[in-house]
């Protein structure tokens, strides 16, 4: 009996479809594997990071100068307790000549004004502290400012320095509204979104905003989300409603003695440089010290210490001693004995 025809060509493709098949499934279970491995990650910074907490930054000489005084900073959007800690250290060598270092960690519950004041209070307690410099990072000094207002009227602590980063004063001062107004939408009919879909909302969110941003941004904004280390979509969520319900007005007058500064970058991509700063010298006229100072050079424009030390520190050196004067060295006055 004949042996039937071999079909070379099937055999050839059995092959290719066995080879794919092992690719494919061994592709897919990598893969599958590591979103395991980032949800698994993910969860557990959640988890550890539902209350507000003041993240202190080591600074033993720091600490053995000014025992008693502390800066504050308060992150903008979206910034992970991490890059908190990056923008103190990027500061450090003009922040630290004046107090000790701490940033306020936002809670992935979302941003809680009382809880932000319940840790300070505890943080300066447990410190000792009598004076407060206050760093205010983009969106943050806003909340710098409500802060340092209900400090002053509900505890009587006035707060020396209230330095503002490339800061709003309204929402019509940010140049993006697709940032936060879709957010907001979901926000106001009571959905919350969860932190599971944190890549995938993002990216829709920036592309039915798609003209108001480059690819390259959507996508760069969107990979950014999908580190465990970001904040939670909660969170965004909550800064988003802050940022669009914040009203300067209710502040004016309530900063007592409190020295303010305004500094920021004309080229600025996200907040309106000139919108913002006349809105902070018009409101705030009683306290601003000082609106002039320009971050040129910096990269990315828009609040970027982290990024851009030299120019920000070099920025400071030239406006913390108008603001905050060093007591003068002994000797310093050529006074010596003779």
């Amino acid at each position: 009996m004949p042996k039937p025809a071999v079909d070379t060509a099937a055999l050839q493709s059995a092959r290719r479809l066995r080879r794919f098949s092992r690719r494919a499934f061994l592709g897919g279970a990598v893969a599958s594997a590591l979103l395991a491995a980032d949800a698994f990650v993910t969860g557990e910074v959640q988890r550890q990071r539902r209350q507000t907490v003041v993240l202190e930054v080591a600074d033993d000489a720091a600490r053995q100068r000014f025992p008693d005084a502390s800066w504050i900073l308060f992150p903008g959007y979206k910034t992970s307790w991490e890059e908190a800690r990056i923008i103190l250290a990027s500061l450090r060598s003009s922040l630290a000549e004046r107090g000790q270092l701490a940033a306020i960690g936002y809670s992935n519950l979302g941003l809680s004004v009382d809880e932000i004041l319940d840790a300070l209070r505890v943080y300066v307690r447990q410190r000792r502290l009598r004076t407060l410099y206050f760093y205010g990072h983009s969106f943050g000094g806003m909340v710098a400012v409500e802060v340092a207002s209900r400090l002053l009227a509900e505890d009587g602590m006035q707060v020396e320095v209230i330095l503002l980063d490339s800061t709003p004063a309204s929402k019509y001062d940010v140049l993006d509204q697709g940032w936060f107004d879709s957010v907001v939408v979901l926000s106001d009919l009571g959905l919350k979104i969860p932190s599971v879909v944190r890549g995938g909302y993002e990216f829709g969110e920036r592309v039915v905003h798609k003209n108001e941003r480059t690819w390259s941004e959507i996508v760069d904004q969107t990979l950014e989300q999908l580190s465990p280390l970001a904040p939670s979509t909660v969170l965004i969520q909550t800064e988003s409603q802050y940022i669009y319900d914040w009203n300067a007005t209710r502040f004016t007058g309530a900063l007592g003695t409190a020295q303010m500064a305004f500094f920021g970058n004309p080229g600025d991509q996200t907040v309106d440089y000139a919108s913002a700063r006349n809105r902070w010298d018009r409101l705030f006229a009683a306290n601003m010290a000082s609106s002039d100072l320009q971050t040129i050079g910096a990269f990315p424009a828009h609040a970027s210490p982290q990024w851009s030390g030299i120019v920000y520190n070099r920025l400071l050196n030239q406006l913390l001693p108008q603001l905050l004067p060093l007591p003068r060295r002994l000797g310093a006055a050529g006074g010596g004995a003779g």
